[in-house]
Parts: C-alpha cells; structure tokens; sequence
C-alpha cells in the first residue's frame, strides 16, 4: 500500500458503535482498500475497529501498525466501554492498572498528566464478567491492547479510557449499541483533551539512532516508512533486553523488509512484563 502516512495517533475499539461518534466527530473517512479491519483516518487519526475480545484486539493492532504506521512513537488510545458493580452508567475512567484475569499479568499504563476524568482499575477476561461481584471495571480488550500496543510505541502514549455501560442495577443483556454510541459522544471533550496531552508529550521524546541503525540502513534497502519501523523495532529491542546487541543471523535477509521480519519475530519471543 503506498499511500501517504502522516498519522500519528491509532485510536482501537472493539465494537462499530463505540467507534461511530469519533468517527463523525473527527471526520474519519473509511479505507475501503483494508479488508480485514475497518479503519478510519483523518491526516492525524486512524480509528481500526478490531471486533470483540483479545485476539481480535491484538490482532487488530499488530495489522494496523504493521501495515500503517511509519513514526517512531505512535500515541496508541483503547477507548471503549466496560462494565463495574455499581459505578453509574455514562462514567469516564482512566486506566491506571490493567488486571488480565486469565493470565494473571499486571500492567501499569503510566499517568502522563492530570487525568481529564477519573482513574480506575480494569480487570480483563476472555469470557463476560456477569457476576458484578469485584471491584475492578471489567471488559474483554484492554490487557491485549496494552500487552501489543508496548510492542510498537513507549509505554506513556499508551493509555486506555473507559465508559461504563452497565452494573448491577442495569447487566450487560439491557445494552443497546445506540446508548453507547451516546454514552461514548458524551465524552468527546476529554477524549481530545487526552489526545492533545499525549500529543504534545510525543513531540519531546527526540531520542537519538539507536544502536545498528546506520549499520543496517547502509546493509539493506529499507523505504522510508521501513526506516521508522527499524527505529521503532531497534528501541523496543534495546529496552526488552537492557540494550543486548541483537545477534542477527543474515542467513536469507537480502532487503531491509527481511530484517525487519526477523527483528519482529526475536521481539514477540521475549518474556516481558511491565
């Protein structure tokens, strides 16, 4: 795909009406030239709606920032909806701890400024959590967004924001996609208040080549937006191994699309948790 990128913020959602009010609120336009996801971008955003659950959310991660992204440090949002015992339906909450329920991992997005809403606690599990019986907000993305989305940006433009859509009082079976495509719209404000946050923090972190790039950029023929990806790949290797020189094996990387396929593969085999 040759089309221009000039994007630098992905915002994912699990579901078509969560994504509708952004959508006509930034005036996304449809790539009908994507098949399995459908993606949504302005000259800044695109929007991928990746269909429920973990897999689909990192999936839907992994193929968009595969095929789209070319800066070096992608602001990455989840927004979406999740359920909690008795918060009241329409509150906004920041992520400050993610719990996978199936893994046990934790995660710790960190908090980059003052919150434009409330912070909370999320607890994410493969199957829906009907029982309202913990204190965590629950939903079935966020620690697959999170565990893929640190694969490809920093830590801190990582975040993920959350409506609640449903508690004790009102279970999950009353939902109805226009009620949360409102409870979503309700929320624009702080949305772009976040964005604009994590936007200007993106524009400080200058850091410089990481190690082997010239190396490998005079070795192999990588286009412009491949050179981002080096970059990108290079820094998330330096920080998962405490800057380990990787040990390439040239054996059949004959393009700079080849080392990047090998960087990739070396990256998702190590065993990280943040």
């Amino acid at each position: 795909m040759n089309q221009a990128n000039t994007c630098n913020i992905f915002i994912y959602t699990a579901l078509p009406c969560e994504a509708k009010p952004l959508v006509a609120h930034f005036n996304l336009k449809k790539d009908t030239t994507v098949q399995p996801f459908a993606v949504y971008s302005n000259q800044a955003i695109r929007l991928t709606v990746t269909g429920p659950g973990k897999n689909a959310m990192a999936a839907g991660i992994a193929y968009t920032q595969a095929l789209f992204a070319a800066t070096e440090h992608p602001i990455m949002l989840n927004i979406g909806i999740a359920g909690h015992k008795d918060h009241a339906l329409g509150s906004l909450f920041l992520i400050d701890k993610l719990i996978d329920l199936d893994s046990g991992r934790t995660h710790y997005p960190p908090m980059i400024c003052h919150p434009p809403c409330a912070t909370g606690s999320l607890q994410t599990a493969s199957k829906p959590q009907l029982g309202y019986d913990h204190p965590h907000l629950c939903d079935m993305e966020a620690s697959a967004f999170y565990e893929t989305a640190v694969r490809f940006s920093s830590a801190e433009l990582i975040q993920c924001l959350k409506v609640i859509s449903d508690n004790r009082q009102t279970p999950a079976e009353n939902i109805a996609p226009d009620q949360v495509s409102a409870l979503m719209a309700a929320h624009i404000p702080a949305i772009e208040g976040l964005l604009a946050d994590m936007t200007a923090l993106a524009q400080l972190i200058t850091p410089s080549e990481p190690h082997l790039f010239k190396q490998l950029v005079q070795q192999y023929h990588f286009t412009a937006s491949e050179r981002g990806r080096l970059k990108t790949l290079l820094w998330r290797w330096q920080v998962l191994t405490d800057d380990k020189e990787p040990a390439f094996d040239a054996t059949g990387m004959q393009r700079g699309k080849d080392v990047l396929h090998w960087l990739d593969r070396q990256i998702s085999q190590i065993d990280f948790c943040l």
